[in-house]
């Protein structure tokens, strides 16, 4: 192809001369050297010159000049080579990035055995992240509360010589270790035992008390530890665990009690070793005066409080002028609070985790978007209440959480895949009648947006069995589920479905409780925030002495949407 190109045959080649060959080579090579001197002297002269005046534009400054002037000639390298120092950057920078998510934000430390504890460290692949942020000071709390709860905790030598004092006609200094303590009592059912401990450990943070629950083997079960190297379970052999059953609002040691009988003043509580508050729904109007700053400032002198509630009381935390600027720096955003606390000391055991996962993947996982259902009707003798029934397709469909039903010919067009959106529905009640009915919806009628809708529902116990193990794991499986969907409606008075709205940060629709087996209009409303509610707050101005309306007082403490004289924290705005 190119003739020009050729070569020489081999014999012409070998037939010249090999000295007029190497004659021509050795005057070239000769003549081509002596310019190429040249040429190299000329380059050096020209060179040293520029590289001086470099060195001395960027200076030797301590030392490091001559790094940083090749830091600015060094070429960069290609975009898409990584070295592997950058491949352990980038693994170091991914797996930072996934603790501080497990973390959620701060608000948990790590150093707890993985294994022993998985929901800690895996909750947040399976729930969005929270657009409440805890507030630094909240944090810092935390932490404190952290350090005071190991080295105030069971089995530890302040615990044991605080304990001491319970003991009859023993004496010791309360003062002398520093460290107090509240003790919640084991009462009501699950959703209202998790609430009012969450309260029980805001007061404890509040008043530097060192939190301590009763229910043994059955909490161990449900719940992991909350506090690194530590324990918030109250030991079975507490001196006190035996009078527990005896303990009242008429008893000799009740907080309420001895106010009545004018027993307990700045002089006489000194002596006392414990008190016992009764927070429950019933309590009377002595009891309620633990919500005063004078009583509170009577209570902070008693080593041991034991304390039975089935409230979230938070509410009226915020009410005692001792606690608000406190309050105000921990949760800025006021109707968080359950939802800061419920994701900082809940978290599901092992086995309940199992529950949990197993399901969600099975149900929930697949779908474009998770819809909670929590249905609980107080009232209900048996069978399902068409009332009910009617009340709940009115709220999914015209809040437009579940589409439509179809009718007519549109109903027989075949949808584009791209179309299609698969909504699975998570039913939680202690029935099957409701989920029956809306599977059979769903199942035989196809939606106007041409949705596909997935009703599910894990168990059905029939009532409540507050004792038994097997269905409280399954009762916190359930909160827990819901607290993961994506748009939730709850039943009104139910604290099964506050704790999931709350763990879920979530503002839920709640159905509004029905009153003379009639509907109300609308069905239901979106919660103000995700807080719970106070079911049973006292109505009394502290400072003057009287009755008030403890709804109006400030604006971030106001009525519940389902109770009208309960008290819920909402934000200002």
């Amino acid at each position: 192809m190119y003739p020009s190109r050729r070569r020489l045959p081999l014999s012409k080649a070998i037939d010249k001369e090999p000295e007029e060959q190497f004659g021509v080579q050795e005057k070239r090579c000769r003549f081509l050297g002596a310019i190429r001197i040249k040429e190299i002297l000329a380059l050096v002269m020209v060179t040293i010159p520029v590289l001086l005046l470099i060195v001395a534009l960027f200076g030797y400054d301590q030392g490091n000049s001559f790094v940083e002037a090749t830091r600015i000639i060094r070429m960069e390298p290609e975009p898409n080579v990584t070295s592997s120092d950058d491949s352990t950057l980038q693994r170091d920078q991914e797996q930072k990035d996934s603790e501080d998510l497990s973390l959620l934000g701060g608000l948990l430390v790590s150093g707890f055995k993985k294994e022993s504890c998985l929901s800690r460290y895996q909750s947040y692949q399976y729930r969005k992240a929270s657009p409440h942020k805890p507030s630094l000071h909240l944090l810092s709390k935390l932490r404190a509360y952290e350090e005071l709860h190991r080295r105030c905790g069971p089995g530890t030598r302040p615990y044991i010589k605080a304990e001491r004092l319970l003991k009859p006609k023993q004496t010791g200094d309360s003062e002398s270790e520093g460290c107090k303590y509240v003790v919640w009592m084991s009462f009501s059912g699950l959703g209202n035992r998790i609430i009012s401990i969450a309260s029980a450990f805001l007061y404890a943070m509040l008043t530097d008390r060192v939190l301590l629950v009763e229910g043994g083997e059955q909490l161990k079960d449900l719940f992991c530890e909350p506090f690194l190297d530590s324990t918030w379970l109250l030991p079975k052999d507490f001196t006190l665990t035996s009078q527990f059953s005896g303990f009242g609002q008429n008893s000799a040691h009740c907080h309420g009690d001895m106010l009545k009988k004018k027993l307990i003043n700045s002089s006489s509580v000194s002596s006392l070793s414990h008190l016992y508050l009764h927070l429950a729904h019933d309590y009377n109007d002595q009891d309620k005066m633990f919500f005063c700053t004078e009583d509170q400032n009577l209570l902070k002198n008693v080593p041991w409080l034991i304390m039975r509630t089935n409230n979230f009381f938070a509410p009226s935390l915020f009410l005692i002028p001792s606690f608000e600027e406190e309050l105000g720096m921990m949760f800025p955003e006021k109707g968080t609070v359950f939802h800061h606390l419920g994701r900082y000391l809940f978290h599901p055991s092992n086995n309940v985790w199992g529950l949990i996962t197993r399901y969600y993947q099975a149900y929930l996982a697949k779908a474009d978007e998770r819809i909670g259902l929590q249905i609980r009707v107080f009232d209900e003798k048996s069978g399902v209440s068409p009332q009910v029934t009617k009340q709940i397709i009115s709220c999914v469909q015209n809040e437009d959480l579940l589409p439509k039903l179809s009718k007519g010919e549109e109903q027989h067009k075949q949808p584009s895949e791209e179309d299609v959106k698969l909504k699975s529905v998570l039913v939680t009640s202690l029935t099957t009648g409701y989920f029956e009915i809306l599977k059979t919806m769903y199942w035989e009628n196809p939606t106007v947006t041409r949705d596909v809708i997935g009703i599910n529902q894990p168990s059905h116990e029939g009532h409540q069995q507050t004792e038994k193990l097997m269905h409280n794991r399954k009762a916190w499986a359930e909160m827990y589920l819901l607290s993961l969907t994506d748009k939730l409606v709850i039943s009104a008075w139910s604290t099964f479905g506050y704790v999931a709205q709350g763990l879920g940060g979530l503002r839920a629709w709640i159905l509004y409780k029905q009153e003379n087996q009639t509907n109300p209009n609308p069905p239901c409303g979106r919660a103000m925030s995700p807080d719970p509610c106070f079911h049973a707050p006292p109505y009394y101005d502290c400072k003057a002495k009287r009755g008030t309306d403890t709804g109006k007082v400030v604006p971030h403490v106001r009525h519940c949407e389902d109770i009208s004289w309960g008290l819920k924290l909402v934000d200002n705005s």
